[in-house]
């Protein structure tokens, strides 16, 4: 029997790298973890969900002061100014203490951190900084990067991308950002609040591909309400920088006239792709989908016996949350235990203010699989929400006509993101929608609302 180094490596350590090798360990198989990057904790941490709220709670709390909307409340406040280097101080405080919390724990559990690119040499053997490590399974969780633009150069001054956007040493006067997904409005809200003009130009005809078509028209109309000027069904042909500026040329997704928008910034924001370059695949004769992911079993076993990958490198929403739950999925397979993720319910949440989520089917969706009952409740009805002054949004439930089972919510408001685990909770224990009507809920909360669209869904809401 061949004598291994580890019995489970994980090449990554993002927050579903981490997590596997956390798991595994505290399964009592002796485990490895191999990361590119000084500090621990992937994208998410150093570069990505961490970073962006911060600034984006940070860039709310200045608005919120800056605008004279606290007046309304009773609270005047003048000669507000503000430090966006003090700003990018705090975020990187939070970084740094979320990286090393995940050193510490790596310590902890006895997971030793090779430092480094790992390359496959054959399915159980990787170099690692000149260093030849062998493992009974090997777990990719790469992760993601960002997709870069035909013909668009990132210089990370002028046009950037969501790592250098969450460092722009100034507020541009005119932010460009290309896409309107979940990055781009989110990232787009922090410079908005701080100042910049903000263009968003999205090549399709509404914002936030994937959800809800409902939320994404809602969603269109409360941020152009906010100030941010959409350019939706609209294409990039090409960005050029000269003295500082950059110049936009865009032109209608159909075909037509093109035109120029000057900016000081420029974010391309189109997405992201696996991270599988440099690993050395084609040495263990493992191929990618057209996509460029590496396709797995329902147990995240990939077609090369030993070899496990997980999170942004195999198909489903680029998540951390995703990634996560199958880091410990992964782990709990390889020990021989039963690793499950149920991809039908993992909730998506945009962080901009109000917060946008989902879980489960959009209605367009769910009426492709057969008939269904949706019951809506809109937010300015919301005892809580009225008293704070915050109406914007609703909670939407989708359930199947016949079962009443709950196939899908959507909610808008400022605490989406937070009510959104109640509704993939109770989806996961297949809750219908009378269920959930008929659950006590604490009063006021915005969580009420939930509880209103699940009556509307009965036909008998009391707060409509």
């Amino acid at each position: 029997m061949a004598e291994y180094d580890f019995d489970v490596l994980v090449i990554g350590a993002g927050p579903g790298g981490y997590v596997a090798a956390i798991r595994a360990a505290q399964l009592g198989l002796k485990t490895a973890c191999a990361e590119t990057r000084e500090t621990l904790g992937g994208t998410c941490l150093n570069v990505g969900c961490i970073p962006s709220k911060t600034l984006l709670n940070a860039s709310e709390k200045f608005d919120e002061v800056a605008s004279g909307v606290l007046a309304k409340h009773g609270v005047k406040v003048s000669g507000v100014e503000l430090d966006l280097a003090g700003m990018m101080a705090d975020k990187d405080k939070a970084v740094s203490g979320l990286t090393g919390g995940i050193e510490f724990l790596f310590k902890k559990n006895k997971v030793e951190w090779l430092k480094g690119l790992a390359t496959f040499q054959d399915a159980h053997t990787v170099q690692v900084a000149g260093r030849t490590v062998t493992a009974k399974n090997i777990v990719i969780a790469t992760g993601s990067s960002v997709t870069p633009l035909p013909g668009v150069a990132i210089d990370q001054k002028v046009v950037v991308d969501s790592t250098g956007a969450l460092a722009l040493e100034k507020v541009p006067e005119h932010l460009v950002v290309i896409g309107g997904g979940v990055i781009g409005l989110e990232l787009g809200s922090v410079w908005k609040r701080l100042g910049a003009k903000v263009t968003v130009v999205e090549y399709l005809d509404q914002l936030l591909p994937g959800m809800d078509g409902e939320v994404r028209k809602e969603a269109a109309k409360i941020f152009k309400k906010q100030g941010l000027e959409l350019k939706l069904s609209t294409k990039v042909t090409g960005v050029a920088v000269d003295g500082g500026r950059a110049t936009v040329t865009v032109e209608p997704a159909a075909g037509g006239a093109a035109e120029t928008i000057v900016a000081d910034a420029v974010l391309v924001a189109i997405g992201r792709r696996a991270n599988t370059d440099g690993l050395g695949l084609d040495k263990i004769g493992l191929q990618l989908n057209q996509r460029g992911q590496i396709e797995t079993d329902h147990d995240f076993r990939t077609a090369v016996d030993g070899v496990w990958a997980i999170g942004d490198v195999i198909p489903g929403p680029m998540l951390a949350h995703k990634a996560e739950d199958e880091g410990i999925a992964v782990a709990e397979n390889i020990a021989g235990l039963t690793g499950i993720v149920n991809h039908d319910i993992i909730p998506s949440v945009v962080y901009t203010h109000p917060e946008i989520a989902g879980v489960g089917l959009t209605e367009e969706q769910a009426k492709e699989r057969g008939e269904i009952k949706v019951g809506k409740f809109p937010m300015m009805a919301n005892s809580r929400a009225k008293a704070i002054d915050d109406t914007a949004g609703f909670v939407k439930v989708i359930a199947d006509a016949k079962s009443d089972r709950v196939l899908g919510v959507w909610i808008i408001t400022s605490v989406a993101g937070t009510m959104i685990a109640q509704a993939a909770q109770a989806m996961e224990f297949g809750a219908t929608s009378e269920d959930i009507a008929y659950t006590c809920h604490a009063h006021p909360t915005h969580s009420e609302a939930i509880k209103e669209a699940a009556m509307a869904v009965q036909g008998k809401p009391i707060h409509m």
